[in-house]
């Protein structure tokens, strides 16, 4: 069995920050942010999962999470808006 993993965005309504991420298990990761575990998303909290994109592996993850955190806010909104519609 393959283990997928995921790139994930989130957001924080309180300091209106965005946070993208990669992991193999998004319900754990986003009660780690939540619960203050992750030191860089602990000040931020609460956060809201936006959306995820699965990955066939890690390495593929981390290629599209580095694309994603280098669009300046703008084109990350873009990029939401065209592949999270709500």
């Amino acid at each position: 069995m393959v283990e997928l993993f995921y790139v994930y965005i989130l957001f924080s309504k309180t300091s209106n920050r965005f946070y993208i991420g990669q992991t193999n298990d998004i319900k754990e990761r986003l009660n780690r942010h939540n619960s203050g575990f992750e030191k860089s998303t602990k000040p931020y909290k609460p956060w809201e999962l936006i959306g995820f994109i699965e990955k066939n592996n890690r390495s593929e993850a981390m290629i599209l999470e580095k694309k994603l955190k280098n669009l300046n806010t703008e084109d990350l909104k873009k990029f939401i808006s065209k592949y999270f519609k709500n």
